[in-house]
Formats: structure tokens, C-alpha cells, sequence
């Protein structure tokens, strides 16, 4: 099929590659031109493993332009997969969606589904359609389907080529065959629905996980007072396939582009229809909360961080992303600079995005032994390999005091035992070293 992804974020760049794989002819549209030439040049804009490898392999049916208008003239299904950001009130801003919808309405020459893949509020889908129906040029059919994404940053590519499932809302026995078509090549189930349902899956599914992860957070807190191990906790629940192991590791809470968002938006909605969904505003609580977890517990070791060094080990909100969105570094960071620390950063991939908010303010380093050298604490706020990799015996050269906080469970405690290093993590007893 001759199919347009709007967007080349996450969620749009990825799946047009995606659907490239599966043999259709894609043409990615972007604003942003020189995006559109990196990846003219197979050159993958944002990071993420194995994407920039596929997107080299399928580059005869790839097409990257900022003309939308030439794109959606001939386009028999166009894919919607620009961001929906937070506002400040919680809700989505739709304003990108709906300006593609016009450009869609003002262009299409043909017969066209239009699909929607970004995270919209319920009834979203059902408004882009009247938008685009109400502002045609030509006289054309068109009809909009809800496909919500569930990918992970980090795992992107294969979330996409093996999903779990595959929701298609919509509201005609044509556009769902027609979408179907579409993903004939992937061999995944299909939820087949209206287009309401499909999209309370998308934020019902997401912020069932949240809600998870703020639960065992909850439950690793407790565990410290009451000195159980959270991770024993977590590994008992974890068998039980009624609630299963995924979304139990304990740390600092949820972070990027989805969950923080996706969370905020449904107790929005839930406030707007006065029906205020009580575990969804928690599990937000919780998390907020659960950021701050590391400099409370800096505390018990110093009244003050000021003309300390602090260690931080990882910048983004999970490894194998470059994505700083909702990541605890953006929290706490400032918070220790305020303090009147010295702070000293690394990370693999996300330097570069977090200079783009603190140019200044730190200073990077290149390696993990130049970050610990002469610390005073350590955070660890990402569990990339090269962390999880470093032993107790590197922390104790390295660092002028070993204190390290770890917000993400990397090393099991009692290897700490004895090797003069403080090892304090989430939910587990704590090592004096």
C-alpha cells in the first residue's frame, strides 16, 4: 500500500519503518528539514536499538520529505503519529494532531483511512474526522481509525514487530479490513473494536503498568521500616500469574514519554467528567514522591551537600534511551545544585540532550571512573550495563567517601558487606560497608 506516517518521533518514525519492513511503500513527513535529510541519509534522528539498522535495510520503500501536501495526495492511508505533550493543566495537547487533520482535509485526492497512532484523550478520534470531513477539498471518503501504539522506548523496534497485540477502532467493516491489510504481514493478534475502546486501551493499559510501578515502590518504602527485601517480596508476587513478574522492580519511579503523560491526561478526563479515578491520582502521588527518594535519604549522611561532590550515574529515565523526559536527573539535579554541590554527571547517550537544559551548570564526564573520582555520594538514577557492570572495590578506589544511593537496585547488598562502601538502595537493607 502507499501509506504516510505524519511524524518522526518515537511513535511515527518507527512505525513507518516498520511498515516498510512489511513491504509497503511509506513516506515519513516531518517539518523539520534537517531531520528529513539525516534521515534521507539512513541516519536515524533519535536514538534507539536497531532502528537506524532497519531503517538502512528498507530504504527503497522509505521516502523522508517535508512536502506534505504532494505525500497525502495519493495516500490510501495516512498514520498520525505526532506528539500529544502535557499541558500545564495535565491535559493532551491536540494542537498537532489536528493541524495534520487540516493538511490531510486540504490535500487527500483519493479514497483515504486515516489513522491515528498518537495518544489521544477518548473521543479524540471521533472530532479529527469531523474536522477532516467538515474542511475537504475534494470529494473523497475518508474515515478515521483508532491504533493506539505500546511501545517502550529502548525496545521500540521489536515492541513494534512483535507486538502483544494489535488494536484496531473503528467504526465500518471497510476500514477495518483496510487497516487490517495493512498489518497482514505482522502475524500478531488484532483487538478489533470501536474506536472509543480503542483508545481507553491505550491509556487503560498504560496506567495499569504506572499503577503497578507505584504500588511496589509503595510496598519497597514499607519494606524498609519493617526491614523485609523488596526484591524477595517482588519475586513471591512475581509467580502468582494472576499478577505476573514485569513492572515489580522497585527504584524511583516511572519516567518519559508515556506513563507521566498518559496518567495526568486519564485523571484529567476523570475530573472533567466529575468521576475522579482515586488509583490513578495516586499512583501520581506516588511517583512524584518516589523522585525525591535519594536526596531524602542523602540526609542520614549529610545535613547539606554544600562544597560536596556528587557522583551521578545516568541522566535519562531508562537505558537505551537518549529520552530525559520525566527523568529523575531533572529533578534531583537541580535540587543538589541548589544545595550547593559540585555535581558531576555521566551518561552514554543523553549528555548531549541534558546540555541542552544545563549547559553549564555540571560538569560531564566521559567515563564512569572520571564521574566517581573524588566524590563525596554517588546517585545512581539509570541502570545502564556499564553501572550494573562497576564492582564495590570501584566505588572504594574511586570516590573520597563511598556513599552510594542506588535508585535502581543495580547490585545485590551483600556484596557491599565488608568492602567500605555504604551501599543504600530502594526497599532492601542498607550496607554500611
Amino acid at each position: 500500500m502507499n501509506i504516510v506516517v505524519a511524524g518522526t518521533g518515537y511513535v511515527g518514525l518507527v512505525t513507518g519503518v516498520a511498515l516498510a519492513n512489511a513491504g509497503h511503500c511509506v513516506t515519513c513527513v516531518d517539518v523539520d528539514q534537517a531531520k528529513v535529510e539525516l534521515m534521507r541519509q539512513g541516519v536515524s534522528p533519535i536514538y534507539e536499538p536497531g532502528l537506524e539498522e532497519l531503517m538502512q535495510e528498507n530504504m527503497e520503500r522509505l521516502t523522508f520529505t517535508t512536502d506534505y501536501a504532494s505525500a497525502y495526495r495519493t495516500a490510501e492511508v495516512v498514520f498520525i503519529g505526532v506528539g500529544t505533550p502535557e499541558k500545564k493543566d495535565g491535559s493532551a495537547n491536540l494542537s498537532y494532531v489536528f493541524q495534520v487533520a487540516h493538511q490531510i482535509a486540504e490535500n487527500i485526492e483519493n479514497d483515504c483511512i486515516v489513522v491515528v497512532k498518537s495518544t489521544v484523550p477518548i473521543g479524540t478520534n471521533d472530532k479529527v474526522e469531523k474536522l477532516i470531513k467538515d474542511n475537504l477539498a475534494h470529494d473523497v471518503w475518508v474515515e478515521v481509525v483508532s491504533n493506539p501504539e505500546f511501545l517502550s522506548q529502548g525496545t521500540a523496534v521489536p515492541d513494534t514487530l512483535h507486538a502483544a497485540r494489535i488494536v484496531i477502532g473503528a467504526e465500518s467493516d471497510r476500514a477495518k479490513e483496510i487497516v487490517r491489510n495493512v498489518y497482514e504481514n505482522f502475524h500478531q493478534p488484532f483487538v478489533i473494536t470501536n474506536r472509543r475502546s480503542a483508545e481507553m486501551i491505550k491509556y487503560a493499559s498504560n496506567d495499569f503498568l504506572a499503577l503497578k510501578i507505584s504500588y511496589i515502590n509503595e510496598i519497597a518504602n514499607f519494606c524498609e521500616i519493617v526491614g523485609a527485601n523488596i526484591e524477595d517480596v517482588a519475586k513471591g508476587m512475581g509467580y502468582d500469574p494472576r499478577i505476573g513478574n514485569r513492572f515489580l522492580h522497585a527504584g524511583i519511579g516511572y519516567g518519559g514519554s508515556c506513563f507521566p503523560k498518559d496518567t495526568k491526561a486519564l485523571h484529567w478526563m476523570s475530573n472533567y467528567y466529575e468521576r475522579e479515578l482515586k488509583t490513578i491520582k495516586a499512583a501520581i502521588e506516588i511517583n512524584d514522591s518516589q523522585k525525591l527518594k535519594l536526596i531524602k535519604k542523602s540526609k542520614q549522611y549529610y545535613d547539606s551537600l554544600e562544597g560536596l561532590t556528587a557522583a551521578v550515574l545516568g541522566l535519562t529515565f531508562k537505558p537505551n534511551t537518549d529520552d530525559l523526559r520525566e527523568a529523575p536527573s531533572l529533578v534531583n539535579i537541580p535540587i543538589m545544585l541548589d544545595d550547593g554541590a559540585t555535581v558531576k554527571a555521566w551518561d552514554p547517550v543523553g549528555v548531549e540532550n541534558y546540555k541542552k537544559k544545563y549547559p553549564d551548570e555540571l560538569q560531564y564526564c566521559d567515563t564512569i571512573e572520571e564521574t566517581l573520582k573524588d566524590a563525596d555520594i554517588c546517585f545512581i538514577f539509570t541502570e545502564w550495563q556499564e553501572v550494573k557492570d562497576l564492582k564495590p572495590e570501584d566505588f572504594k578506589r574511586l570516590m573520597k567517601k563511598a556513599i552510594v544511593l542506588d535508585g535502581r537496585n543495580c547490585y545485590i547488598p551483600e556484596t557491599f558487606s565488608g568492602s567500605g562502601v555504604v551501599y543504600n538502595s530502594i526497599g532492601r537493607t542498607i550496607v554500611e560497608g
